[in-house]
């Protein structure tokens, strides 16, 4: 008699993906807001609207960790690379002036593995809790054969909400004002399909290489997690005017600070004007790589860029740093169609 098959001799353990549940149910209670009527395990979040709004509107964005996720995989530690994955949904909310609200992941991997999917979905908790999220529900997908050993993919789905008359949207720049940069931890989750090609391949380092410059190993350095800067905005928003808002991903300044200007818009930037931190200059001299591709594809040790008029300049850069954060003047707006980022000055390293 042919003996029958289960799901789980074509790989996939449901009794594992139960247990991951039972694991994240504790986790996701420490994010919980008060508009929260669900509980995790059902076939959706359920989630108020938050009382005090005249007209809400809903704001949206998804996006993934990219081939950062390749160092997790080298170095085997996991436990950043969930608050990466919130970052980068949550920094791109905060841009239009929202309240992030709740969020949603996919994790998907080849076979469960207990310890590592831990310290991920932890690194999620904690990013949801900096940045007072939900985390509301997600998918824990097993795919037997589609990635390799001890490998997984990760996206993320977060939601939020602004008062209509709050958006913030570029739309009262206007010449002469302030560009304030708000410093990255490193390079965030962008730029390291260029970072890695140049030190593991041209370079030749390998993870564990401690360069000259750096004070940790090259691979600790660029594991790095993303700065979440949801509580500084909301702080600084609920006190000054912010006419813009632009959060440095891929694209860099040059992409990423013109997308938030009006049509007759450009603007001026001092790469002098703060200093850079050293793994882009490590990284720089491993290509080569020219200044524009540069500025183009990393954030170059600056996070987020906020437009303010030019007398909220030192009082929004005292707050900043009462937050714990380092600010600095990096540019100004100047009347040209072109909606283009104009350099001047060289890098401060």
């Amino acid at each position: 008699m042919t003996k029958s098959i289960s799901y789980k001799d074509s790989g996939v353990d449901i009794e594992a993906g139960d247990k991951t549940v039972d694991y994240i149910k504790p986790l996701a209670k420490k994010t919980y807001r008060p508009e929260v009527i669900s509980e995790i395990g059902g076939f959706s979040g359920l989630f108020k609207v938050p009382t005090g709004y005249k007209k809400p509107v809903l704001v949206a964005s998804t996006d993934g960790v990219g081939t950062k996720l390749k160092l997790a995989f080298k170095l085997n530690k996991h436990k950043t690379i969930g608050i990466d994955l919130v970052a980068m949904c949550v920094n791109d909310l905060i841009c239009c002036g929202a309240e992030p609200l709740f969020f949603l992941d996919y994790f998907a991997t080849g076979k469960l593995s207990p310890e590592q999917t831990k310290e991920i979905i932890k690194g999620i908790a904690d990013g949801c809790i900096e940045s007072n999220c939900t985390l509301l529900g997600g998918e824990t997908a097993e795919l037997p054969g589609f990635y390799k050993s001890n490998e997984y993919d990760l996206a993320g789905f977060a939601v939020g909400l602004v008062e209509q008359e709050e958006i913030i949207d570029g739309s009262r720049i206007k010449t002469s004002d302030i560009l304030i940069g708000i410093e990255s931890s490193g390079l965030h989750s962008n730029g390291y399909s260029l970072a890695q090609k140049v030190i593991f391949e041209i370079a030749g380092w390998d993870i564990n290489y401690k360069h000259p410059k750096l004070e940790r190993s090259i691979g600790e350095v660029l594991l790095t997690p993303t700065f979440i800067y949801t509580k500084l905005i909301n702080t600084l928003k609920s006190k000054f005017r912010i006419k813009g808002i632009a959060n440095i991903t891929g694209g860099g300044l040059t992409e990423n600070t013109s997308r938030i200007f009006p049509a007759n818009i450009s603007c001026e930037i001092n790469l002098s004007s703060w200093k850079r931190p050293e793994i882009f200059k490590v990284i720089e001299e491993a290509g080569p790589i020219d200044k524009e591709e540069m500025l183009r594809t990393f954030n170059n040790g600056i996070g987020m860029v906020l437009i303010i008029d030019k007398s909220d300049e030192k009082n929004i850069i005292d707050e900043i740093k009462k937050q714990d954060y380092k600010s600095h003047k990096i540019g100004f707006t100047i009347e040209d169609k072109s909606k283009k980022v104009f350099y001047k000055g060289g890098f401060n390293v």
